[in-house]
C-alpha cells in the first residue's frame, strides 16, 4: 500500500471535518470552524548535484546514506524546548475571492474556513494559508486563532484578526508563525469569534 501524502492526509482530514459539520444540527453561534494541518511536502527542496537525489524536509536523513556526522546530529527538532511567550496578534491581508447566497442556519456556522496549508518561506516565517467564507446576511469581522507546534509541544500562539467581510464573501489570508529558526511541525487554526 501506497503512503499516504501531507496532501493526502490534509484532504481527509478536511473532509471529515465536511461531513461532521454538514451532520451536526447545533445552532449556528454555538458551532465554530477548526482545522489542524502538518506541514506542507515539496517546500524547498534540493537537488544533490552529484547523486541527482532530490531532499526535501520529507525524505532529508532517511534511507541509505551511511552514519549521521556530528554535523548531522547538531539539531534535534524534536528536542527544541524554546517558545515565543504571549499571544502575538496580527491583522492579516483578505483578498476577497467570491461570493455565494449566505446559507448560515442549523447546520452551517456564520463563518467557516477550509483549505488550509502549512508552509514555510525559508529564512523568513512559517505561515498558514486558508480560504475564509462568511455565511451569513451580514458583514462580520472573525478572529482566527493559531498554534503553531513542534512535537505537540507549542512554539507560537498567533490570533488573527480579520477585516470586516460582506455577508456570503470568500477570500483568502495568510496567518504568520515564527521565524523558520524555530522548528514547527502542525499547526491548529479554528475560528473563535462569531
Amino acid at each position: 500500500m501506497a503512503r499516504p501524502t501531507a496532501k493526502m492526509v490534509l484532504t481527509l482530514l478536511t473532509a471529515t471535518m465536511m461531513a461532521s459539520t454538514a451532520g451536526a444540527q447545533t445552532p449556528a453561534p454555538a458551532q465554530r470552524s477548526s482545522i489542524e494541518m502538518p506541514t506542507t511536502a515539496g517546500l524547498p527542496e534540493f537537488r544533490d548535484p552529484k547523486t541527482g537525489q532530490i531532499w526535501t524536509p520529507e525524505n532529508v536523513g532517511k534511507g541509505p546514506i551511511g552514519r549521521p556526522t556530528p554535523a548531522d546530529l547538531a539539531f534535534d527538532p524534536l528536542a527544541q524546548a524554546e517558545r515565543i511567550k504571549g499571544v502575538v496578534v496580527q491583522r492579516p491581508k483578505f483578498t476577497p475571492l467570491g461570493w455565494s447566497a449566505p446559507t448560515a442556519g442549523p447546520g452551517t456556522p456564520l463563518v467557516t474556513m477550509d483549505n488550509a496549508s502549512l508552509s514555510a518561506v525559508p529564512a523568513r516565517r512559517w505561515q498558514v494559508v486558508m480560504y475564509v467564507s462568511n455565511n451569513s446576511a451580514g458583514t462580520l469581522a472573525p478572529m482566527i486563532d493559531c498554534r503553531f507546534t513542534n512535537a505537540g509541544r507549542l512554539v507560537e500562539e498567533t490570533r488573527a484578526l480579520l477585516p470586516g467581510i460582506g455577508a456570503g464573501v470568500r477570500g483568502g489570508l495568510t496567518v504568520y508563525g515564527p521565524k523558520t529558526d524555530l522548528f514547527v511541525d502542525r499547526a491548529a487554526c479554528r475560528i473563535v469569534s462569531p
